[in-house]
Protein backbone atom coordinates (compact mmCIF):
# COMPACT_ATOMS: atom_id res chain seq x y z
CA UNK A 1 0.00 0.00 0.00
CA UNK A 2 2.54 2.08 0.76
CA UNK A 3 3.88 2.32 -2.85
CA UNK A 4 0.09 2.95 -3.80
CA UNK A 5 0.05 6.13 -1.32
CA UNK A 6 3.26 7.34 -2.81
CA UNK A 7 2.31 7.63 -6.13
CA UNK A 8 -1.00 9.08 -5.15
CA UNK A 9 0.64 11.71 -3.18
CA UNK A 10 2.64 12.69 -6.07
CA UNK A 11 -0.15 12.94 -8.28
CA UNK A 12 -1.31 15.58 -5.55
CA UNK A 13 2.28 17.53 -5.59
CA UNK A 14 1.59 18.10 -8.89
CA UNK A 15 -1.79 19.41 -8.57
CA UNK A 16 -1.08 21.64 -6.29
CA UNK A 17 2.09 22.73 -7.83
CA UNK A 18 -0.27 23.49 -10.81
CA UNK A 19 -3.27 25.10 -9.30
CA UNK A 20 -0.71 27.11 -7.15
CA UNK A 21 0.44 28.89 -10.04
CA UNK A 22 -3.15 29.34 -11.30
CA UNK A 23 -3.42 30.89 -7.55
CA UNK A 24 -1.69 33.80 -8.77
CA UNK A 25 0.51 34.66 -5.41
CA UNK A 26 -2.87 32.97 -3.39
CA UNK A 27 -4.98 36.12 -4.89
CA UNK A 28 -7.31 33.82 -6.17
CA UNK A 29 -9.63 31.64 -3.80
CA UNK A 30 -10.55 28.69 -5.25
CA UNK A 31 -6.97 27.70 -6.79
CA UNK A 32 -5.59 28.63 -3.37
CA UNK A 33 -8.26 26.55 -1.63
CA UNK A 34 -7.25 23.58 -4.43
CA UNK A 35 -3.48 24.41 -3.48
CA UNK A 36 -3.99 24.19 0.37
CA UNK A 37 -6.19 21.12 0.81
CA UNK A 38 -4.03 19.17 -2.08
CA UNK A 39 -0.57 19.85 -0.23
CA UNK A 40 -2.22 18.62 2.68
CA UNK A 41 -3.08 15.38 1.34
CA UNK A 42 0.04 15.25 -0.58
CA UNK A 43 1.76 15.64 2.47
CA UNK A 44 -0.35 12.95 4.70
CA UNK A 45 0.03 10.16 2.39
CA UNK A 46 3.73 10.79 2.21
CA UNK A 47 3.89 10.22 5.23
CA UNK A 48 1.67 6.98 5.13
CA UNK A 49 4.19 6.13 2.64
CA UNK A 50 7.45 6.79 4.85
CA UNK A 51 5.54 4.38 7.49
CA UNK A 52 7.17 1.22 5.45
CA UNK A 53 9.70 3.10 2.99
CA UNK A 54 12.97 4.59 3.70
CA UNK A 55 13.05 8.34 4.07
CA UNK A 56 15.08 8.50 0.92
CA UNK A 57 13.04 6.17 -1.42
CA UNK A 58 9.56 8.42 -0.22
CA UNK A 59 10.81 11.37 -0.73
CA UNK A 60 12.83 11.06 -3.58
CA UNK A 61 10.04 9.52 -5.65
CA UNK A 62 7.22 11.82 -4.23
CA UNK A 63 9.49 14.74 -5.28
CA UNK A 64 10.37 13.71 -8.97
CA UNK A 65 6.93 12.49 -9.94
CA UNK A 66 5.63 16.22 -8.64
CA UNK A 67 8.57 17.40 -10.69
CA UNK A 68 8.31 15.47 -14.01
CA UNK A 69 4.26 15.89 -13.70
CA UNK A 70 4.97 19.42 -13.42
CA UNK A 71 7.01 19.83 -16.08
CA UNK A 72 4.39 18.00 -18.48
CA UNK A 73 1.88 20.14 -17.19
CA UNK A 74 3.32 22.93 -17.61
CA UNK A 75 3.87 21.93 -21.48
CA UNK A 76 0.71 20.57 -22.22
CA UNK A 77 -1.48 23.06 -20.25
CA UNK A 78 0.07 26.12 -19.79
CA UNK A 79 2.30 26.03 -23.08
CA UNK A 80 5.75 26.24 -21.61
CA UNK A 81 8.64 26.18 -23.57
CA UNK A 82 9.89 22.69 -24.98
CA UNK A 83 13.37 21.95 -25.73
CA UNK A 84 15.49 18.28 -26.45
CA UNK A 85 17.58 19.40 -23.51
CA UNK A 86 14.38 19.77 -21.08
CA UNK A 87 13.34 16.50 -22.56
CA UNK A 88 16.55 14.80 -21.46
CA UNK A 89 16.59 16.70 -18.00
CA UNK A 90 12.86 14.90 -17.86
CA UNK A 91 14.16 11.37 -18.68
CA UNK A 92 17.25 11.79 -16.53
CA UNK A 93 15.08 12.52 -13.08
CA UNK A 94 12.55 9.33 -14.72
CA UNK A 95 15.24 7.11 -14.98
CA UNK A 96 16.95 7.78 -11.15
CA UNK A 97 13.31 7.48 -10.02
CA UNK A 98 13.41 3.91 -11.69
CA UNK A 99 16.40 3.24 -10.20
CA UNK A 100 15.51 4.36 -7.07
CA UNK A 101 12.85 2.15 -6.84
CA UNK A 102 14.19 -1.10 -8.40
CA UNK A 103 16.71 -0.29 -5.52
CA UNK A 104 14.37 -0.09 -2.78
CA UNK A 105 14.00 -3.78 -0.40
CA UNK A 106 10.65 -4.88 -0.59
CA UNK A 107 9.13 -5.44 2.92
Amino acid sequence: MAWVYLLIAGVLEIVWAFSMKQSEGFTRLMPSVITIVAMVFSFGLLSLSMKTLPLGTAYTIWTGIGAVGAFIVGIVVLGEYLSLIRVIAAALIVGGLVLMQASTPTH
